[in-house]
């Protein structure tokens, strides 16, 4: 088989996933992406998930005023034909200046910062910590932060200085949970996850 023909097969590929993901009927408490040519049905977090996001997300709302961007969730963000949906994102505060022709989503050019947080499972290390981590370098978006309670007691790790041609982060920084992690870049340089945000595992109040 030629080169050309079968870059033409994933051509064809991708955009067979691409239709069948736009007319999907996702179930409540799912969320579908096209991650690396497939396409990947994840359940919503728990609680504990949720908190923690939901303190990201009030964090950097609060950095990030009259600063013109503003963090988001539960978007989608697309990248040609593939599709994330970052537990929280940082772009710009009017997001019609980066929203998808289609308004299927906003495009990961228009994107600053993503977080996710990791659910149990080595299902969702490998998608965060591997398939995501390719996947949003090569979107070239700035930076990368991964939240973690499974990660020898819970760790922050912030990636930046993405590498589209190698699909990696050229810096990797992990902070333990009680020390704080710094956004080194981007839209939200300064921002600290630090305890407030991830408190501690057996903290019976999170």
């Amino acid at each position: 088989m030629t080169a050309l023909a079968l870059e033409e097969i994933t051509v064809d590929l991708d955009q067979a996933l691409w239709q069948v993901w736009k007319s999907m009927d996702v179930p409540e408490g799912f969320r579908a992406e096209i991650i690396e040519g497939v396409i990947a049905m994840s359940p919503t977090g728990g609680s504990r998930h949720g908190k923690i996001n939901q303190r990201v997300a009030l964090a950097l709302h609060d950095f990030l005023r009259g600063t013109g961007y503003a963090p988001g969730q539960d978007f989608n963000v697309i990248d040609g034909l593939k599709v994330w949906i970052p537990d929280v994102l940082v772009g710009p505060a009017d997001v019609d200046d980066i929203e998808h022709p289609d308004g299927l989503g906003l495009l990961a050019s228009g994107i600053g910062l993503v977080v996710e947080t990791v659910s149990p499972g080595s299902d969702a290390r490998q998608r965060d910590y591997v398939r995501k981590h390719r996947a949003y370098a090569q979107a070239g978006i700035p930076v990368y932060v991964i939240i973690d309670d499974y990660d020898d007691g819970g760790a922050v790790t912030v990636l930046s200085g993405p590498d589209r041609g190698r699909g990696a982060y050229a810096s990797s920084v992990r902070s333990p949970y009680g020390a704080e992690a710094l956004v080194p870049e981007g839209p939200a340089k300064g921002f600290v996850i630090g305890p407030e945000i991830t408190g501690g595992l057996l903290d019976p109040q999170l």
